[in-house]
């Protein structure tokens, strides 16, 4: 978000609070609206989580790698990352029911475009313009809320906006995993589609109208060249294990790309007057170091969600649904992780984090003891104290990193606050599946060598128990078996870098100045 746009939010503000829109409007009007936008604002988190559920059934469908069907979550995450800071522009420029409006709508039809998708390519292409359009949703929820209701019954409506934004995404993965196992995973967003077009509908009739827009000017080379570098980046992350890195031209090509993009964005953000992203917010320590810890948030929430339902469905042989049931346990331990946020905000928010973050890095020790006969309770409990201690660290981060900032910073600093959160998400997931490939094939070659007629101990039945060397139907049966344990070996690897990743965070918080302010 330019400093212009954050300049012209503000007035738009001013103005609106000077007109007091709450009190023009009915009791009725203003719970249509709250009912409206609570669910505009829940299809992306719900969208995300029931995406994840079906991602095994998408790959089988779509005859997709699991490298290659990741790419419909980080793309996803990747254009919601982009669009993001966008957002006061666009309000500025076309007002706030306009872009809530047309943004659920556009969502909405990119919703139903995924499902009647043919190809992998155009999948990604959808869920590309799904990420875009959800993306100034829940940023312009809030603030349209507050101009709704006056300012006595503020913490009223954030309590239910809240809830109900943080249950919502707890029901779609359990009955997208349903709807997916009766029917097929299309129906996981056909069933949002009719909530889209009610949210839609329901927007343009409630929300009150646009008064007195400026057009400001927009810092088109910053967000171009960011825009390159990121997709750049992406691209060398999802396609690089598949291609082997830099012994191909592609890879080298958009590593190329990435690093002049990034160069021409550092230089012009140093010198514009009114930057995309303002780098020189950066020298504040307690925001540089909330940020830091904003990306590992994202790279701890949704890696996880991604990870797991292959694993489940493809390895250790669960149903859909119940492959729903742990995603929505973990939408369950975050609703759980907010509410207890509350009840803990007059703590140190370093003690917060802290705890938060040990507690993630405990989940991902105990995801290290994992096997393929993991059994469900154990995955519900596991995905539920992640899903906690997720919910429970995002209010202490958020007064951390912008507690020592000056208000006037606040919608500029909030614009990269949750661009590195999904950067941080849509380049870990790429990371996490990138290190499963590498190691799952590479393991797989090694135990196979062991598949041999020289090997004294397959020729000992004690030893092989009720494997069958001697016929190509039994060897099939043991290259599946290795198949399946090298998968395994290369999940664990991925779990191991998400509990590294966790512990890295605490050091983080122990850099954090305490202050009474923060």
């Amino acid at each position: 978000m330019t400093s212009a746009a954050a300049r012209d939010i503000t007035l738009s503000s001013t103005s609106m609070e000077a007109e007091d829109p709450a009190g023009t409007l009915s009791t009725a009007q203003r719970y249509l609206t709250l009912m409206t936008v609570v669910l505009g604002s829940s299809l992306y988190g719900t969208a995300l989580l029931t995406t994840s559920t079906i991602l095994p059934q998408m790959q089988g469908a779509l005859s997709a790698t699991q490298d290659e069907v990741a790419w419909v979550m980080t793309f996803n995450i990747l254009a919601t990352a982009v669009v993001t800071p966008m957002t006061g522009w666009l309000v500025s420029r076309f007002g706030s029911r306009r872009v809530m409006v047309w943004s659920v709508g556009w969502f909405t039809l990119a919703t139903l475009l995924c499902g009647m998708a043919q190809s992998l390519e155009g999948l990604v292409l959808w869920r590309i313009l799904q990420g875009g359009a959800g993306a100034p949703l829940v940023p312009l929820s809030q603030s349209i809320l507050f101009a709704t209701f006056p300012r006595h019954q503020h913490s009223m409506v954030m309590s239910i906006f809240g809830m109900a934004v943080a249950v919502a995404p707890v029901f779609g993965p359990v009955y997208g995993g349903y709807l997916a196992e009766a029917h097929s995973w299309r129906w996981s967003f056909y069933m949002l589609v009719p909530i889209g077009i009610a949210a839609t509908v329901g927007m343009a009739w409630t929300l009150p109208s646009d008064n007195q827009l400026t057009k400001v000017r927009f810092d088109w080379t910053g967000f171009i060249a960011l825009a390159t570098a990121l997709a750049a980046i992406q691209l060398v992350l999802a396609r690089g294990a598949r291609l082997d890195w830099f012994d191909s031209t592609e890879i080298v090509v958009e590593c190329l790309i990435a690093g002049i993009a990034f160069y021409v964005f550092l230089i012009h953000s140093l010198g514009a007057r009114n930057p995309f992203v303002n780098l020189k917010l950066l020298t504040d320590r307690n925001y540089a170091i909330g940020l830091a810890l904003v990306t590992i948030y994202g790279m701890l929430n949704f890696t996880p969600m991604v990870l797991l339902p292959p694993l489940l469905q493809q390895q250790a042989g669960y149903p859909d649904a119940l492959v729903g049931q742990v995603i929505g346990s973990r939408g369950l331990g975050m609703l759980v992780g907010f509410m207890m946020a509350g009840l803990m905000n007059r703590l140190d928010p370093r003690l917060t984090m802290a705890f938060g973050f040990g507690l993630q890095t405990v989940a991902g020790l105990w995801m290290l003891t994992f096997d393929l006969n993991v059994t469900m309770e154990i995955l519900v409990i596991n995905s539920m104290i992640q899903g906690f201690a997720v919910g429970v660290v995002w209010v202490p981060i958020t007064a951390v990193a912008f507690g020592t900032l000056d208000a006037k910073h606040y919608a500029e600093a909030s614009a990269i606050f949750h661009l590195l959160r999904n950067i941080g998400s849509s380049f870990f997931i790429s990371l996490s599946i990138a290190e499963i490939v590498r190691t799952s094939g590479a393991n797989y070659s090694r135990m196979t060598e062991m598949i041999s007629p020289y090997n004294r101990a397959l020729t000992t039945p004690g030893l092989t128990g009720g494997w069958n060397f001697d016929t190509v139907p039994g060897l099939a049966r043991v290259a599946k078996e290795i198949g399946r344990q090298s998968m395994m070996i290369g999940y664990l690897n991925a779990f191991t870098m998400y509990t590294v990743t966790s512990g890295l965070a605490v050091l983080f918080v122990l850099m954090v100045r305490g202050r009474k302010t923060v």
